[in-house]
């Protein structure tokens, strides 16, 4: 019985709250939107946060899965990769894993229906998917054999969830299947569940492909793996237990291994390589950690924010409520049936401004996934999950109990009925305004600190903005990525041909200035980057050392002049010179300092491939640097080689296969563009295999990626703690002038100027708010030096944002003082000794 009339009273409780409140519409409406505004921003970060850093991966025992990279001190390569050669001593020699495979990021052509389509492909070798563990839905894995030279029947191929449904409709027919894939037939083996995802890609990948491995043809060269590897540790092996067996393995690599002529074993060992084994998660995920981390602290100062108003809310309405609780302990209530009352009240806040706050949440976090750059790991990943909806509800019940509560309740367990008939409209006692006061200057110390973060962000996009990448206006450069027909792959002279032709129907559309093609395009990342180790004639290496890797870029005459790169000295490659063999380089400008140090001085030299049998190439040009790793990153060595060269990489002719098109026009980026450019290529060759269209502004703004989404969020974040710390100064002023207005009056009739009463209380408010800057700024001093990855151009103590920031903190906190000082000054002392 006792229980039932807990649960009746508490009923009450509940319905009193839900009456009660209404009828108090500044307070509840203040406090559910402060609670919803700090909720909302905060679990919309921290869903960002979980689904990246701390969901596990979608695979079994996905802790157990690690990266294994080959960094190369002894080179200029930052990874020579996995070669086949280090992943078979692996597989036979290791003690460290249970499974071990290499993959690679590509693509192929899949032909069906007449239509020729570039598609996605994951190169996986044996190992590979048995480490990951992820069964298909349909079908089976590859088997060991497939993986070898001697497989029997056409290739094997696996779907993914989301290539079978929109190419087949779901249909369980497509397995066995056979489909022409990379001009090949092959079977279809499997189906992967809807679930699988492998981040480590650029993109989802379409279809799953064997990599085909032949022992007897793999020895160790200076061309780097292009293999990436993982593997699955042992139970109870750490990373660092099977580092220490990769090392352990290496002496064995050299000496098992033949060498590719020219190559000694004592120069490999001048590599100096050193494996880093790395949790798949950590790789994934990378420097970004530190950025969303960062943003995570930046909303969670937000909800400190928005705790803070809550308390002063709570402080204010238990304040206006002294005179009831006295009264009601005067007539018996006791102290925790009072308590319960603002419990219950608390709740009701909590749960409406928990689920505006979810609402909140939600669209937020639709903004935060289409504004987040491409490279952010597990992007599609991201989503409200179980963990976070509780973190929700935590950071809810906390914000208004532990925050808004416990301050009120102790307005309650000390009412008495002495308070009754205490002097109408007095001031609060200084416990009671020394902590309104204290909760305005921690407001406005974190609104300090994000808005100079914010501030040095903006400062950094600018210094990004004004960057030159070494391109000009990609916004008019269309971009379009071609295979070779599958007929012409054996002949580079042939299908360049082909792409000279197509080149000529593209500059004959209307609005098209300029028209070349090339291996790779500015800021364009993996799989297309390439690299290659070149000799400096005259400068031989000591001991036979191998020449260092440098990034190669093959171009077509009028390269340069289509994507706005300037050449600073000599002359551009031509047609007489790749009909002539293509035996000419164009340096970078920092490559050619390197080497000269002046880029004049390197017209003339003469460079090859380390391959002693390859031809020497005249440097005939030097080109302005461009930046090709990013904004951010210095601009690298570059190496610009003719589209088709004879007698090169020890191939009597090599033609570099897929190219992107690069067109300068102002209709770039227009769909109708897009498609006469797409008629152009065809009507040269209707099996040319087209994508990737797009400008070289998307590139561009790719680049700047990272820093935009750092740069909303922080901003965000710094909008928002400034406008709930300024309603706290104006709430804590306004309810100072509302307590405080007998007195005013009073002041007022006995003489005192309008104007000084108004000052008062300005300077009362700008009093909090300096004494708030003044805590803020050393808070913002070491903050800011987190962030210090995050900014290009401009120091974390950037003098001109701190002053903006205390420009901009001041100017608004005056503001929000100024308003209710007003009306202090307003107040009329008839009318106030009419009420006495």
């Amino acid at each position: 019985m006792h229980i039932i009339g807990f649960l009746e009273s508490l009923s009450r409780d509940f319905r009193r709250a839900l009456r009660g409140l209404p009828r108090r519409p500044a307070f509840t409406v203040a406090a559910v939107l402060t609670l919803a505004i700090g909720l909302g921003a905060t679990t919309a970060i921290f869903s960002v946060v979980y689904s990246v850093l701390i969901k596990p991966l979608p695979f079994p025992d996905a802790g157990d899965l690690v990266r294994i990279h080959h960094p190369a001190s002894g080179l200029s390569a930052a990874d020579v990769g996995t070669t086949p050669s280090l992943y078979f001593t692996y597989q036979k020699e290791n003690r460290t894993f249970t499974e071990l495979g290499v993959w690679s990021d590509g693509g192929q052509t899949f032909t069906s229906g007449g239509e020729t389509l570039r598609i996605r492909s994951l190169g996986a070798g044996y190992g590979f998917l048995q480490a990951l563990g992820v069964q298909p839905m349909l079908g089976r894995w590859f088997t060991e054999k497939e993986h070898g030279p001697k497989q029997e029947g056409p290739p094997p191929v696996i779907l993914s969830y989301v290539f079978w449904r929109s190419r087949f409709g779901r249909d369980e027919s497509a397995l066995g299947r056979e489909l022409i894939i990379g001009g090949r037939q092959s079977v279809v083996v499997g189906i992967m569940p809807q679930d699988f995802r492998f981040d480590a890609m650029a993109s989802q990948p379409d279809i799953i492909v064997p990599i085909v491995l032949d022992p007897a043809q793999v020895n160790i060269s200076t061309v780097p793996g292009g293999l990436s590897a993982l593997a699955r540790l042992r139970p109870g092996v750490t990373p660092a237990q099977a580092r220490a067996d990769l090392e352990r393995m290496l002496p064995i690599w050299r000496e098992t291994w033949p060498m590719q002529q020219g190559l000694t074993r004592e120069a490999v060992e001048q590599w100096r390589i050193s494996p880093v084994v790395l949790p798949l998660k950590d790789d994934l995920v990378g420097n970004v950690a530190s950025t969303l981390w960062l943003l995570m602290g930046a909303i969670g100062a937000v909800l400190l924010v928005a705790c803070a108003n809550i308390a002063n809310l709570m402080l204010v309405r238990a304040d206006a409520r002294r005179q009831e609780f006295a009264l009601r302990a005067a007539l018996g209530a006791v102290p925790a049936r009072i308590a319960r009352e603002l419990f219950v009240e608390s709740l009701v806040i909590a749960a409406l401004g928990g689920v505006l706050g979810l609402v909140l949440a939600y669209g937020g976090l639709q903004l935060l996934v289409s504004l987040g750059p491409t490279d952010l790991p597990r992007l599609g990943e991201i989503s409200v999950y179980p963990p976070v909806l509780l973190f929700a509800a935590a950071v809810a019940l906390a914000s208004t109990l532990v925050f808004g509560s416990l301050t009120a309740l102790k307005h309650a367990v000390q009412a008495d009925a002495g308070a009754i008939g205490a002097s109408r409209g007095a001031s609060a006692g200084r416990e009671r305004t020394r902590a309104r006061n204290t909760l305005v200057v921690v407001q406005v110390a974190l609104a300090l600190v994000l808005v100079v973060s914010a501030v040095l962000m903006i400062r950094s996009f600018a210094a990004l903005r004004n960057v030159d990448a070494g391109f000009a206006e990609p916004e008019s450069i269309q971009t379009v990525r071609t295979w070779a027909p599958n007929e012409l792959l054996r002949d580079p002279k042939a299908f360049t041909r082909v792409d000279h032709e197509m080149a000529d129907a593209i500059a004959a559309l209307p609005g098209v200035k300029a028209v070349a093609f090339t291996s790779t395009l500015p800021l364009e990342t993996a799989p297309f980057t390439i690299e290659g180790s070149l000799a400096l004639e005259g400068r031989p290496l000591p001991g036979g050392a191998t020449p260092p890797s440098r990034r190669l870029k093959f171009v077509s005459p009028g390269y340069f002049a289509t994507v706005g790169t300037h050449i600073i000295a000599g002359r551009d490659i031509n047609w007489a010179d790749i009909d002539a063999g293509g035996r000419v380089a164009l340096l970078s400008e920092d490559f050619a300092r390197e080497i000269m140090g002046d880029p004049t001085a390197a017209i003339g030299t003469r460079i090859r491939t380390s391959n002693e049998k390859d031809d020497w190439r005249e440097v005939v040009g030097v080109v302005q640097s461009v930046k090709d790793d990013g904004l951010y990153a210095a601009s690298p060595s570059l190496v610009y080689l003719p589209i088709l060269m004879e007698k090169a990489f020890g191939l009597p002719v090599l033609g570099f296969v897929p190219k992107a098109f690069v067109i300068r026009s102002e209709r770039a980026g227009t769909s109708a563009f897009v498609n006469e450019v797409h008629a152009a290529i065809w009507s040269i060759n209707s099996a040319v295999p087209i994508a990737l269209e797009r400008t070289m502004q998307t590139l561009y703004a790719g680049s700047l990626a990272r820093t935009t989404f750092t740069l909303v969020m922080l901003g965000i974040a710094g909008a928002m703690a400034l406008a709930l710390g300024l309603l706290g100064i104006y709430g804590v002023i306004a309810y100072i002038v509302a307590q405080r207005s007998r007195e005013i009056g009073i002041r007022l009739a006995l003489g005192a100027e309008p104007r000084d009463v108004g000052r008062m209380f300005l300077r009362h408010g700008l009093m909090l708010a300096s004494l708030g800057v003044a805590i803020g700024l050393v808070a913002a001093f070491g903050v800011t030096r987190l962030m210090s990855s995050l900014l290009f151009g401009v120091a974390p103590t950037d003098p001109a944002a701190y002053c903006v920031a205390l420009a901009v903190i001041l100017g608004a906190a005056a503001l929000a003082s100024y308003l209710p000082a007003r009306r202090a000054a307003a107040v009329s002392p008839v009318d106030t000794l009419k009420a006495e």
